[in-house]
């Protein structure tokens, strides 16, 4: 009596209890003989060293016997049903909790036919088909038909990013989210990325009683974006405190208007009228340039030259060249350059040198022309006080030689707060030393310095 008084009280505060009587029946075909059928993914990949969430609902038929709910009812997973079949003992979870020979446990409340089961600590040899047998009271029967494959694996899956949108474009906001699998909801993957460090995951269930863990972020793309290598990893949590991390990279391919546009000519050094130089456009952008364009501000507006991203033309005066500019297009949109820059620097210091050149020569000659002149009136003051004729040199005779000691240093005059108006550029001060030597007198040698600007 006391035995079975403690099995009444079992009945009623166990969920689960493993009976097992197996008929032969219960191999016939499952299409015709099979009154239990479950509903659970078909496959399911677990990792080495965590859990396991089997999402299951089964439906009952009556058969020989009704399911009838309100009676105490009772569960059993069999590993491999077929070699259990020939004899040997597979059962892998009982109802009573005792000679369970892996760590599960039946979270579904069953007489609501619901078989949600957690399998826990799993290894590698976890791997294989399981069956559901359901047990409530005369009615007794295996979900033959429906197994579930269970793949358990050392590494850990990699997680996925997916993002709102397929054809991203600049000004468009999508959201970008990171999943992992998660098979085990109460030992769920951390995940993080490098679109926003401090984001927190969630762990949601999905529409078939799976579970995911989620990172999302929502964000307006720009051209900076186009390229963008986003990095997302998972850490599982195992027993032993060994964590497993796996890690998915997606790099952005984002569509953007021109970006950069500029406008430059060649040769940029010496440049002079009739010479013919070619004025260039840059740009980039995503879908590529479709189309260059070259205008010429004129006095009725900007006018339309030419189409291209080069552009030659003989140069007439500075003026006219600079007065070019480009714009770039693409299906996404256009953008305009500045105006053409000329790098005069090189040609306005060629003309100074050249005016300095002239302007030294013409300063030798005067001083030249003021040493004989010097001299000449030294030479009638000297015959006048001797009282003497004036002679004239005898034909033939060869002028005195004089020779002239030039040096010549030019330099840039610093920063000034006078600008100049008339050029818009600096000017070159040029400095010349004439010194001027006679052979005849050499005590009495002229020094002439003049300062040209």
């Amino acid at each position: 009596m006391t035995v079975m008084a403690a099995l009444c009280v079992n009945l009623l505060t166990v969920n689960m209890f493993l009976s097992v009587f197996f008929l032969p029946g219960d191999l016939a075909d499952c299409k015709t003989r099979s009154v239990v059928s479950i509903f659970t993914p078909w496959t399911m990949e677990a990792l080495s060293g965590s859990c396991l969430h089997i999402p299951c609902n089964f439906t009952a038929k009556p058969g020989d016997e009704e399911f009838d709910s309100t009676r105490p009812t009772f569960g059993v997973w069999f590993k491999n049903y077929v070699t259990f079949a020939k004899g040997q003992d597979n059962a892998v979870y009982n109802s009573s909790g005792t000679d369970n020979k892996y760590p599960m446990n039946i979270t579904g409340n069953l007489r609501q036919k619901n078989c949600s089961t957690l399998f826990s600590n799993l290894t590698t040899s976890h791997t294989d088909k399981y069956f559901f047998r359901v047990i409530n009271g005369p009615y007794r029967a295996t979900a033959s038909c429906d197994h579930l494959q269970i793949t358990v694996k050392d590494s850990p899956w990699s997680p996925s990013i997916h993002i709102s949108a397929g054809d991203l474009k600049e000004k468009q906001s999508v959201s970008i989210t990171c999943s992992a699998l998660t098979p085990c909801p109460h030992s769920p993957p951390q995940l993080t990325w490098n679109l926003h460090p401090d984001s927190h995951s969630e762990t949601e269930e999905n529409t078939d009683g799976t579970f995911t863990t989620k990172l999302q972020q929502t964000i307006t793309l720009s051209h900076t974006h186009d390229g963008y290598n986003i990095s997302c990893s998972a850490t599982y949590p195992v027993n032993g405190g060994r964590n497993k991390t796996a890690e998915t990279q997606q790099t952005l391919s984002v569509s953007y208007a021109p970006r950069d546009t500029s406008a430059s000519i060649s040769p940029s050094g010496l440049l002079s009228a009739g010479i013919w130089v070619n004025l260039t456009c840059s740009s980039r952008a995503k879908p590529p340039i479709s189309n260059f364009t070259w205008f010429k501000n004129t006095k009725d507006g900007p006018k339309k030259v030419h189409e291209g991203h080069m552009y030659s033309l003989e140069m007439t005066n500075m003026t006219d060249i600079e007065l070019h500019y480009c714009v770039a297009t693409n299906a996404l949109g256009d953008q305009t350059s500045s105006w053409v820059h000329l790098n005069v620097s090189d040609s306005f210091q060629h003309t100074a040198a050249v005016v300095a050149v002239i302007v030294v020569v013409a300063l030798v000659c005067l001083a030249l022309y003021v040493w004989r002149f010097k001299k000449r009136h030294q030479q009638t003051q000297s015959q006048t006080a001797a009282q003497l004729p004036l002679e004239t040199p005898a034909a033939g005779t060869q002028e005195e030689i004089h020779y002239g000691d030039i040096s010549i240093s030019s330099r840039r005059p610093g920063p000034s707060s006078v600008s100049v108006q008339d050029s818009g550029q600096q000017q070159d001060t040029v400095y010349s030393q004439v010194k001027v030597n006679s052979s005849t007198q050499p005590a009495d040698a002229e020094e002439l310095y003049a300062r040209v600007k």
